[in-house]
């Protein structure tokens, strides 16, 4: 597998970002630069990434697709679709959002997010976003979550039968799939139950950990890797398996010091899974 991770580091330049990405241990990176932007820096990134052998991994889109005032819900459509056609021109292995929320916050948990109405809502996005942009090159995948379609791998897998494209595939977060007791305790029967069902549909994956807290109910935080009880090797290990180049990305730090630290906690903990340049 892969290493990367979501922060672009600081940098000045794409011979730089690429360099510090090498440098840190990264073989595979989410692209920093977004559709709307200049096309000269866009291949300026793209090529940089490809004189250091890096895998473009992701294109983030994080935008509620879904949203409530039919503005928003357009504008952010429009940059679901330029943002998969960047991926296709980057070659990257998918543009990557979450389904959205039916509340104010834009990832929120709210009940309507599990209506019937929201389920068939997510199948019309998810096709007009794959059917607009019409790549041939990358996938569309959404990210699941805990409080948002989709929570498992068998609702995920419900829904790429639903949706019914061909470029349509996983994006894969384990950590936000933890959101009960039986997960959090039975984890490899967790990361095994997922790789079973959704197996070669798995274009990228988000790494990170996941703790639980003595006080009450239950309160599962995340956190970085190695700070809670995760089977994190194993995990990669499966991930691995399925596919030896598969992009594992570190997020949700909040500095490039904090980047290298659990980088390094993860270069010692995945020794000889995962590839460098």
């Amino acid at each position: 597998m892969r290493l990367g991770t979501s922060s672009p580091l600081g940098h000045t330049t794409a011979e730089e970002w690429a360099d510090r990405q090498v440098r840190l241990g990264c073989s595979a990176v989410v692209f920093p630069v977004q559709s709307g932007e200049p096309e000269k820096k866009i291949l300026e990134y793209k090529e940089a990434a490809e004189r250091a052998g890096l895998m473009i991994a992701e294109v983030g889109i994080w935008r509620n697709a879904l949203a409530a005032d039919p503005d928003e819900r357009k504008a952010n459509m429009d940059y679901c679709v330029e943002q998969l056609r960047l991926a296709d021109f980057l070659g990257a292995r998918c543009a990557v959002n979450v389904a959205g929320s039916f509340g104010s916050v834009w990832d929120g948990g709210y009940r309507e997010n599990f209506t019937e109405d929201a389920w068939k809502q997510t199948v019309s996005m998810v096709r007009e976003i794959i059917d607009r942009a019409d790549v041939k090159n990358t996938f569309f995948s959404l990210e699941p979550m805990p409080w948002m379609i989709p929570t498992g791998p068998a609702e995920y897998l419900r829904l790429i039968d639903a949706v019914e494209r061909d470029r349509f595939a996983v994006h894969m977060d384990i950590i936000n799939m933890i959101n009960s007791a039986d997960r959090y305790f039975h984890p490899e029967e967790f990361v095994d139950e997922c790789a079973g069902l959704l197996g070669g549909r798995i274009r990228s994956c988000h790494i990170k950990d996941v703790h639980l807290d003595s006080h009450y109910t239950i309160r599962l935080m995340e956190c970085g890797p190695g700070d809670g009880e995760f089977p994190l090797r194993h995990y990669v290990k499966k991930m691995h398996e399925i596919d030896p180049d598969m992009p594992v990305i570190l997020e949700h730090l909040n500095t490039d010091d904090e980047y290298l630290k659990y980088m390094g906690y993860l270069k010692e903990e995945l020794n000889g899974l995962y590839k460098t340049i």
